[in-house]
């Protein structure tokens, strides 16, 4: 025996239950990639030790629209090994291994936020929805490119929004 059951109406739900995110991903999409090892083959034949990876990235908004709420969020990354000190006249220390760059965006629009969570929506909210993407694309691209995949660690993009917003606008000097 089955029993069905029917969804309450909308007009049931309780005021406070929480609302779908007014926010759209429209499509997303690479911008621009590039690998580079500027070395050439012989980065091969004189690599002993794991190069030292860094890894850059940065958030940029654009309003492609004037009065219109559809933006285009782009998560620029770069990722640069350096070949370690090694063994005193071997390796060139220093030398540039590999270099990934790799922007990605996201073209999204907005539906009726407050005022007040757009900055967030944008600058964290998106990044951290298209970061899967942008990690794959670099772990695929490194390990196709004859390296070890260079797996991307989870970004806080909360403290990188903070971190961006301290520098535009600095405490300010001295006391009140």
């Amino acid at each position: 025996m089955s029993e069905t059951t029917t969804p309450p109406a909308n007009d049931s739900l309780p005021s406070d239950a929480p609302q779908g995110i007014p926010l759209a991903i429209n499509l997303q999409y690479t911008k621009d990639l590039s690998f580079e090892v500027p070395a050439g083959a012989a980065i091969f034949k004189s690599l002993r030790d794991a190069p030292q990876v860094s890894v850059n990235i940065d958030v940029k908004v654009d309003q492609l629209e004037e009065n219109q709420p559809v933006f285009e969020v782009v998560l620029t990354t770069r990722v640069e090994a350096v070949e370690g000190t090694g063994i005193q006249g071997e390796a060139q220390a220093g030398r540039t291994v590999f270099i990934a760059d790799l922007t990605y965006a996201a073209i999204v629009t907005l539906n009726n936020p407050p005022q007040d969570i757009i900055e967030p929506l944008l600058l964290v909210e998106v990044p951290r929805l298209i970061f899967p993407f942008v990690r794959s694309i670099i772990s695929d691209v490194t390990r196709d490119g004859g390296f070890p995949a260079v797996v991307l660690a989870p970004i806080d993009f909360v403290a990188l929004w903070q971190a961006k917003r301290a520098a535009q606008f600095p405490e300010p000097a001295g006391h009140a």
